[in-house]
């Protein structure tokens, strides 16, 4: 298994390098369910996937100038101690609860993926950092992704936007700094209960590196709203798969159902929207 774990990895990264977030999102099953890793193991293990891929790709960021230190270092100061806080609490909470919490934040990454990230105003770069709501938006997403070992990318980018004022390419590409910090700090609030099984959290972070770089160079190929689209229905049913293990069958099998009623409503919606002429829609506008 260690084999397919490694190979599963690299397409972990490449959809990293793609998408630009949702790492956890696929690792955290990737370590629990092939890996066969205990579950609290399994989180601690992809808080340091996800730091060390974020530093990759924040480094090419940096160089394009689409970083903005001041406020990624205020943002992820606050996130290490929130990160390093939930580590640390982690460990008062069964490791089934830390897999359902994580589902939890399954769903809400795949309604975003679905939904899209729309076009937030930012405010004025010019103007001051609200420093203490960024230090408390820090925390609340430190202390999220220490717990669960995700919802990253998914909180930190409209923070930035909103709070910090950043324009969205310089949000996303702060954002990984954050990413980074937090989850190092997370990283390290677990090492005080979890054994880490070194050599294969290497090899998973490797190849997690090495399908990254594969993953951006792949961007200018792929359609990404299709590639955004198709990952969130992924989530979906990954999520499922989680409750049916550490819940109840009935319930994963119930999401399931769910998944496959909404997707055939999302897809004749969008087939309807397509099929229809752009004059009848200038006509009910006038």
């Amino acid at each position: 298994m260690i084999v397919l774990t490694v190979i599963l990895a690299v397409f972990v990264g490449i959809a990293l390098g793609l998408l630009g977030g949702g790492g956890s999102i696929l690792t955290v099953p990737l370590l629990a369910y092939v890996a066969g890793m205990e579950a609290k193991q399994a989180i601690a293990t992809s808080l340091l996937v996800v730091g060390t891929t974020s530093v990759v790709a924040a480094v090419s960021h940096a160089r394009a100038g689409r970083v903005q230190w001041r406020t990624g270092l205020v943002f992820g100061v606050a996130g290490m101690a929130g990160a390093y806080g939930g580590g640390v609490l982690a460990r008062f909470i069964p490791g089934s609860v830390l897999l359902i919490g994580f589902a939890v934040m399954m769903v809400a990454t795949a309604i975003a993926m679905l939904r899209g990230r729309k076009d937030v105003s930012p405010a004025d770069p010019g103007h001051r950092i609200p420093v203490p709501k960024v230090i408390a938006e820090g925390l609340v997403v430190g202390l999220v992704t220490g717990l669960v070992g995700a919802g990253g990318g998914l909180l930190v980018v409209p923070a930035l936007a909103l709070l910090g004022g950043l324009p969205m390419p310089i949000a996303v590409g702060t954002s990984l700094v954050v990413i980074a910090m937090k989850s190092f700090a997370g990283f390290a609030g677990y090492l005080t209960s979890v054994t880490i099984d070194w050599t294969l959290a290497g090899m998973v972070t490797a190849a997690a590196v090495v399908g990254a770089l594969i993953g951006a160079r792949l961007t200018a190929l792929v359609n990404p709203d299709s590639l955004r689209k198709t990952f969130g229905w992924f989530v979906l049913v990954m999520s499922s798969v989680i409750l049916f293990e550490e819940v109840h069958p009935a319930l994963g099998m119930g999401m399931v159902a769910v998944t496959i009623v909404v997707a055939i409503v999302y897809y004749v919606r969008g087939r309807r929207s397509n099929d229809t002429p752009a004059g009848t829609l200038d006509t009910v506008k006038s």
